[in-house]
């Protein structure tokens, strides 16, 4: 399954806020067995969400897409995919009867609150998609032919996320190794084993320069078997093995 995953914002583009959501997508998908083929940071701009989700919604299994989905003019994420899947937007009355609720209890809550809370800048989504619940926040994602909405906010994304999680899925498996050598010892074998094997390899140096960290990635279990025991027997340098482990660099 190849995956695309778009982050929306200006804030992001401008550095005003690190983009904690693409890494964290990027690693919950492919510890899925996921292949993640693109990751893009575009700006809240209508046209250009909707040719990137025009595109992208043709060239990969699926795209997940980050960003506003509400409640100020900035937020274009919504528009944009309608937009770029030739769909109408529309409030969704599932959509609009969960935000309804979540209004409600905010309103219980904080019932000082003097500005509006409406319920179709909330609710709003391209024609016919499925809402996906939001747990954290006000604003439901949803899915739309390949393309899955969720919030920009970290939180808000990763409970939602997690209502679709199992929608995706893949055999990519990978092997990780680490080296006190620097990656630059490790050159030649690396070659050898990408060609012979026809595995993904990706070297890393630590920032600390500590260690490297060497990933083998493939879509057969069997044939990243054989390439890291090829690579133990021939690297040359002292590697010590960690599966299924989330590592720096």
């Amino acid at each position: 399954m190849n995956v695309a995953i778009v982050t929306v914002g200006n804030e992001l583009l401008a550095g005003d806020i690190e983009n904690t959501n693409a890494t964290w997508l990027a690693q919950e998908l492919t510890e899925r067995g996921v292949k993640v083929a693109r990751v893009i940071t575009i700006p809240d701009e209508e046209t250009t969400i909707a040719e990137t989700v025009k595109e992208w919604s043709m060239s990969f299994d699926a795209v997940v897409v980050t960003g506003g989905l509400g409640g100020t003019p900035d937020d274009l994420t919504m528009p944009g995919v309608a937009a770029g899947l030739d769909r109408e937007l529309t409030v969704d009355p599932v959509a609009a009867a969960d935000v309804e609720a979540t209004i409600d209890r905010i309103l219980e809550r904080k019932p000082d609150i003097e500005f509006d809370l409406k319920v179709e800048w909330y609710a709003s989504m391209p024609a016919g998609a499925t809402p996906i619940p939001n747990p954290e926040g006000l604003a439901p994602g949803c899915v739309a032919e390949n393309v899955y909405v969720l919030p920009g906010i970290p939180e808000e994304m990763r409970a939602v996320f997690d209502n679709v999680a199992d929608d995706f899925g893949g055999t990519v498996a990978t092997t990780t190794f680490y080296t006190p050598e620097p990656e630059g010892a490790m050159a030649e074998p690396l070659a050898t084993v990408a060609t012979e094997f026809g595995v993904r390899v990706g070297s890393y140096p630590n920032r600390n320069g500590a260690r490297t960290r060497i990933k083998l990635t493939a879509t057969d279990a069997a044939v990243l078997d054989e390439a890291s025991s090829w690579l133990v027997e021939n690297a040359g340098v002292e590697l010590t093995e960690t599966d299924g482990e989330k590592t720096d660099g």
